[in-house]
């Protein structure tokens, strides 16, 4: 955040029936506050146990000249309001019959006082003040009324100061803190926004003792645990529908979905929840996430138990052991959970669709969930299985939710997270038209209202160094592949989206200069470290390549002093028995150079075999043994140190995008150094090496036939779609949209936001234009031929020789 930018979060939608006056005072409070340093929250989630109301402040102020800022605000009429005795106010036609809503605020300001003094540098130096706003009462109306002789009467924004940004401003200035401190440091500011975001509950911690990895992973952390401002907004909101979070590995999105979690059931007790995932290595992950962050809201008053718990964290199949979401739905309906073994698919992705899509084929799902958040979703996707053109496992998860709001059943609360990078099954995105099919795919265009977004990009990584993503990502997308890429981008925004920029493109020789987007360097270890921070090796033998492993992993353990469990992890990548085999080879060979090894679901360390029934099922780290998984039980899971070996796996089949694909998900588990080996001598090292040498910038060749496509925002989605038929484009963002000369006839774009775009010489003849955004759209020479544009926002528009031949422009807004 800059020194005079002002950033404002609303958790939830505002604006409903009956919010009208809070909805009156939270843009008031936006606009007054516009041009300070703060942070402002409508409906912050700080669940204290005092008292006996709802815990959340209507509007918080972090204000970095004066401190925190409650306004409770009661949208309530002068002659509902009975008497006020001390800090108690008797109601008449309201929703309770009395409250103390002075009391609240201050309660909750102390609990988030609270929350400051954990800190030695902020502790009793932030200032607090609480106001009440009565948006439907005027100061006249209050004193004629007698409440101002009251001895009690607390600060009061009335109906009048709202009249004036200057003047709601100046009584907020003007009204006297109850905790008064000198104006904070800049250190102290960023570490306030840090402790609201909650970011401190994130940081990994690591062993005290000093040695040089160690030293500088506490250094590159403490850099990195700061606030966030599209995580932080990302998290705190609660979408009343469908929302989807695209993140590049190590962005954050488990942390996100389980703060979004916790949060919707502090905030919604009596809601059904569930917390989904594929790979069960995360359910330790994911329960200790969701726990943590329903302690740091709640004051340590709630932890999460599964038993009592309205969250349920479950596994995409569950197990007769442990519930997951499809053994969970078989129960309610009283069907006979089928197994992998027991499908025709027998690949576990596969194999889920197949059930899933069995299950809808001939039982009537109950609804039993309010929630529903999906972590790694792109595992959960089909090549084979569809259902009526929607995937098996989405629908399923769909069919089970309330609808959010009964007048339109269709909105339900389905929220998923994903990155296509690490697919290690499908080529296919979890977009909203792929999962929910055709009829639904309006549900994930344009945003909620608030600026409550349906769709988010993620492409800061805070746990991987710079260096290695941009390694991985030229990797998996092929950027330097002789033959050229394997993966299709079709526009700047995507690229952008990815974390690149456009340096240049040469359609003649079908190449693309890249560069990628220093903004996005937020893991800097490399600054701070003398060598080199990723190594690539090939050997002659897989008896050489292992016994470097062991020399390397003995340094690190016995010279730095690292652990071996959590900090230092090794990955072995390929498929099927050359996988299986390399696995057992590497533990056998490091168990006899003295170092326990652990097998993810082993029952034990230094155990080689891995029993599929045994209650370490989910486990993935075992204490004092180091880990040695494939790829798909180490998605979610980091270290400090990754050890890549058996590149060859990969290698002999360069072109599979899924192997690609393994390699980027096994390089990005790293924290901090990777180091990647194999066998033999491959066009793959090649090219690995000449990633590596080729720094942030890469001249990349297209391919005439890519083996998948890259769409991230609905720009690219439309004219892809529009090109196969589909017309029906509603409430899509394509704010600074670059569509000009292209043919859009028909085309339905109700409700759009096409603010700033670009529609030079667009032919829209018959558009449905209803309701759209298209202030300072460049509509210049653009065909209106018949096209529909009643109620919509032309301000500012650029209308210079567009045709306009019976064109409905009723009630559209010009100025």
């Amino acid at each position: 955040m800059n020194f005079t930018q002002s950033q404002f979060i609303a958790t939830e939608p505002l604006g409903m029936m009956g919010e009208k006056g809070e909805k009156l005072v939270w843009e008031t409070i936006k606009s007054a506050f516009s041009n300070r340093r703060c942070l402002g929250y409508w409906h912050y989630p700080i669940f204290s146990p005092r008292g006996k109301f709802r815990k959340e402040p209507d509007i918080l102020i972090a204000d970095y000249q004066l401190g925190l800022i409650i306004i409770e605000v009661k949208a309530i009429a002068l002659s509902q309001i009975v008497t006020i005795q001390g800090h108690r106010w008797q109601y008449h036609n309201f929703y309770t019959n009395y409250g103390n809503p002075y009391q609240q605020a201050e309660q909750q300001l102390f609990a988030l006082l609270e929350y400051t003094d954990s800190e030695p540098i902020l502790k009793q130096q932030v200032s607090g003040k609480v106001l009440i706003a009565l948006p439907y009462i005027t100061a006249e109306q209050w004193h004629k009324k007698g409440f101002t002789k009251f001895p009690h009467n607390p600060p009061i924004i009335f109906q009048d100061d709202l009249d004036s940004a200057v003047s709601i401003l100046n009584k907020i200035i003007g009204t006297p803190s109850i905790i008064s401190n000198q104006e904070i440091t800049e250190t102290q500011w960023k570490l306030l926004q840090g402790i609201l975001a909650g970011t401190s509950i994130y940081r990994t911690d690591i062993s005290r003792n000093q040695c040089h990895r160690n030293y500088i992973l506490q250094q590159v952390r403490a850099r990195i645990s700061k606030f966030d401002l599209q995580q932080e907004k990302l998290a705190k909101q609660i979408p009343p529908g469908i929302q989807t979070i695209r993140g590049v590995a190590g962005s954050g999105k488990t942390v996100i979905l389980c703060q979004k979690a916790a949060l919707m059931s502090l905030k919604h007790p009596e809601w059904n929840i569930a917390v989904v995932f594929f790979s069960r290595s995360l359910y330790e992950t994911i329960t200790q996430q969701i726990d943590s962050w329903l302690r740091y809201f709640s004051h340590n008053q709630v932890k999460y138990d599964p038993e009592t718990s309205n969250i349920k964290i479950l596994h995409a199949w569950g197990s007769k052991t442990q519930p997951g979401f499809y053994r969970t739905i078989c129960k309610q309906t009283r069907n006979y959970a089928l197994a992998v073994a027991e499908t025709q698919s027998r690949k576990p992705n596969e194999a889920l669709a197949e059930v899933c899509y069995q299950l809808l084929l001939t039982t009537p799902i109950p609804q039993v969930y309010d929630a529903i958040l999906i972590d790694e979703a792109q595992d959960l996707l089909s090549d084979n299985w569809l259902y009526q053109d929607k995937q098996p496992f989405y629908w399923l998860a769909y069919q089970s939710l309330r609808p959010v709001n009964p007048i339109h059943p269709q909105q339900k609360r389905l929220i998923w997270a994903y990155d296509e990078l690490q697919s290690l099954s499908v080529t296919k995105t979890p977009t909203v038209r792929e999962v929910l099919g055709e009829s639904l795919a309006y549900l994930g265009a344009g945003e909620y209202s608030n600026r409550i977004p349906k769709h988010l990009n993620l492409n800061r990584c805070y746990r991987t160094p710079h260096e290695i993503v941009n390694i991985a990502n030229a990797l998996a997308l092929g950027f330097l592949r002789p033959q050229g890429m394997l993966t299709n981008v079709l526009d700047t925004a995507e690229w952008n989206a990815l974390g690149y920029q456009v340096i240049e493109q040469d359609t003649e020789k079908n190449q693309i200069t890249l560069q990628d987007n220093p903004t996005n360097k937020i893991n800097l270890l490399s600054s701070l470290w003398e060598k080199d921070i990723i190594q690539f090796n090939h050997y002659d033998s897989r008896l050489q390549e292992l016994t470097v492993l062991a020399n390397r992993i003995k340094n690190n353990l016995e010279v730095e002093n690292l652990k071996c469990d959590r900090q230092i992890l090794v990955i072995i990548l390929g498929t099927g028995r050359q996988l299986n085999f390399l696995e057992q080879q590497t533990a056998k060979f490091l168990m006899r150079q003295g170092i326990n090894i652990y097998l993810p679901s082993s029952s034990s360390k230094n155990c080689l075999e891995k029993k599929q029934q045994n209650n370490q099922a989910n486990r993935f780290w075992w204490d004092g043994a180091l880990t040695i998984s494939n790829v798909y039980r180490a998605k979610g899971q980091e270290a400090d140190i990754v050890y890549l070996i058996g590149l060859d796996n990969l290698a002999k089949d360069e072109s599979n995008i899924y192997l690609r694909n393994q390699f980027f998900t096994a390089l990005t588990r790293t924290r901090g150094w990777a180091y990647i080996s194999g066998i033999g001598d491959y066009k793959f090292y090649q090219e690995l090496k000449a990633v590596m040498k080729s720094g942030d910038t890469f001249k990349c060749k297209i391919a005439a036939l890519a083996k998948r496509t890259i769409k991230i925002g609905d720009r690219t989605n439309l004219l892809q779609d529009y090109a196969l038929g589909r017309r029906d484009f509603r409430y899509a963002n394509l704010q600074q949209a670059n569509l000009s000369r292209k043919n859009l006839v028909n085309i339905n774009l109700i409700a759009a936001n096409l603010s700033n775009a670009n529609l030079q010489e667009t032919n829209l003849t018959s558009a449905k234009l209803i309701a759209a955004n298209l202030s300072n759209a460049n509509l210049q020479g653009a065909n209106l031929t018949n096209a529909k544009l009643m109620g919509a926002n032309l301000t500012g528009a650029n209308l210079k020789d567009a045709i306009i031949h019976n064109t409905d422009l009723t009630n559209a807004v010009f100025s």
